[in-house]
């Protein structure tokens, strides 16, 4: 299940076949014999012999092409057995900086050393200001062809992306500060159990906003916050809050023989151990109150645990080794946050960081969206609202509301849709997303092609179900253009994601 076999068809270039691994989280018992458990890190070296005009990368340290299109790799630094990845394909590279390259197939190329030719070292940077050296070398990414079903995959040397990041006008390049922020938590100090996931998920959340707020300010990271906490509301609204996978850290019992009876880790993947292990590792923060002192906690945890596998005990016995003061104040029992209760106990975070920053890019946002949402439009009003300047995250928020309150009164769409090509016309990847939900939520019919373009363009899960699902819930048309749809672009799909999508259009 873990080895990926792309046919021409489902690559960008259409030409050559292509081959990928993804391992997370415990699938690379599949590709080689190996400890498949977080809590074990090795040293790997790979011989890899590919067929001609094919090229292979691989999550290592150092490569080298031999005779014989072979290939050899090195990851001098101890790793989890998920975090060894490879891919052939017919791929070249482009460098984008002292320490990075692209990589890609030849077509998309040329988009990928444009959207992040001097990027991707600002970002890391940054992060070694915050969070001590980057170990790993190099930072090279590979955009994966349109069926890749996630957004990224934090790889050590090589972490694989959606091409949806290449929106051509640089307005997604933040969302690689995810997988740069893996770089420190996750495959430098790692969770020992996917139990505790929110340990790689949460840390990494939290780092990464704390760049973010470097690069971009904390009006955008609140904002950005934000996006995120309605994610885990959402999540939490339909599984239910008690739901026992709504803990920080679950119970994964391994059942007889396992396959059969155990409960898989990749069943716990969701919102809750990023966004809930987020407002756990802010609390912390909060706790000892003083900015600077706590990024310097987590460089002196960085360099306490690296390249070593730990549990959330380990984490909290050092916060409260680190600060001596406050372990006698006894923060870890505070009543309603004991440090137990985040981690055993399921639903809503005790304690929310405080996002108010982010209210003087929401509240124009969502006074903009009651405009567009009238009876009768002021279009004086509207006109004197200029969202020239507005970041990718703040035209989401606009459009959250406006998806809110759709559906709206007859023909505003049509005039949205007109006055803001910026949008209606958007290539980024959230934009498009967001506009085929309201074109879908409104009975747009007019503009139902843009719904299809951007099914037939990629394979992301993230924004391949949800259109699925809301085209299944409209109209008749709607649910005709869902068939047909599928039906064209079923073989370009991930096994996974098609699956999903009969479960939806009920083909099973």
């Amino acid at each position: 299940p873990q080895v990926c076999w792309l046919a021409p068809e489902q690559t960008a270039g259409k030409q050559k076949p292509y081959m990928y691994t993804q391992g997370q989280a415990v699938l690379n018992r599949s590709f080689f014999p190996c400890f498949d458990t977080p809590s074990v890190k090795f040293t790997y070296s790979a011989t890899v012999k590919v067929p001609e005009g094919f090229t292979a990368v691989m999550s290592a340290t150092s490569w080298e092409k031999q005779k014989d299109n072979t290939f050899v790799f090195k990851m001098s630094q101890p790793i989890p057995s998920y975090l060894v990845a490879l891919v052939v394909g017919d791929i070249v590279s482009a460098d984008v900086g002292p320490r990075s390259r692209v990589w890609a197939e030849p077509c998309l190329i040329e988009a990928a050393k444009k959207e992040y030719d001097g990027v991707i070292e600002e970002f890391l940077q940054v992060g070694e200001r915050l969070f001590g050296p980057y170990v790993w070398g190099r930072y090279d990414i590979l955009f994966m062809p349109p069926s890749f079903p996630f957004g990224g995959m934090e790889n050590p040397c090589l972490t694989f992306v959606t091409p949806c990041l290449l929106a051509g006008d640089r307005s997604l390049v933040d969302v690689i500060i995810h997988e740069i922020s893996h770089s420190w938590f996750g495959n430098l100090v790692t969770n020992a159990t996917w139990g505790e996931f929110w340990l790689n998920e949460g840390f990494t959340m939290y780092a990464q906003r704390r760049i973010t707020s470097e690069v971009y300010g904390l009006p955008y990271t609140c904002l950005e916050a934000a996006t995120g906490r309605a994610l885990l509301r959402q999540h939490m609204d339909a599984t239910g809050e008690d739901h026992p996978l709504n803990k920080l850290r679950v119970v994964i019992e391994p059942g007889f023989f396992c396959l059969f009876l155990g409960v898989n880790p990749d069943d716990t993947y969701n919102e809750t151990p990023y966004e809930k292990g987020y407002c756990f590792v802010s609390y912390l923060a909060h706790l000892v109150g003083d900015q600077s002192k706590f990024d310097a906690f987590l460089q002196a945890y960085v360099n306490r645990f690296k390249f070593q596998s730990i549990t959330a005990d380990d984490t909290l016995a050092f916060f409260l080794e680190y600060f001596p003061e406050l372990k006698e104040k006894g923060v870890d029992s505070i009543p309603g946050f004991e440090f137990d209760r985040w981690l055993n106990t399921p639903g809503w975070p005790p304690f929310l960081p405080d996002l108010s920053p982010g209210q003087q890019l929401m509240k124009p946002a969502e006074e903009l969206a009651e405009l567009w949402a009238a009876d009768s439009l002021n279009m004086e009003a509207i006109e004197a609202r200029d969202i020239t300047g507005w970041r990718t995250y703040q035209l989401v928020y606009f459009l959250d509301q406006i998806l809110q309150k759709s559906p709206l009164p007859e023909g505003n769409v049509e005039r949205l849709s007109k006055m803001y090509p910026k949008i209606s016309k958007a290539q980024n990847a959230e934009l498009r997303l967001r506009w085929c939900q309201i074109v879908l939520k409104n009975n747009l019919e007019a503009e139902y092609s843009k719904v299809k373009d951007f099914l037939h363009s990629q394979g992301k899960q993230k924004y391949t179900l949800p259109l699925y699902r809301a085209m299944w819930g409209g109209s008749e048309t709607a649910r005709a253009l869902a068939m047909e749809t599928f039906s064209a672009t079923a073989p370009q799909l991930h096994i996974n994601v098609q699956n999903y999508v009969k479960k939806i259009l009920g083909l099973e």
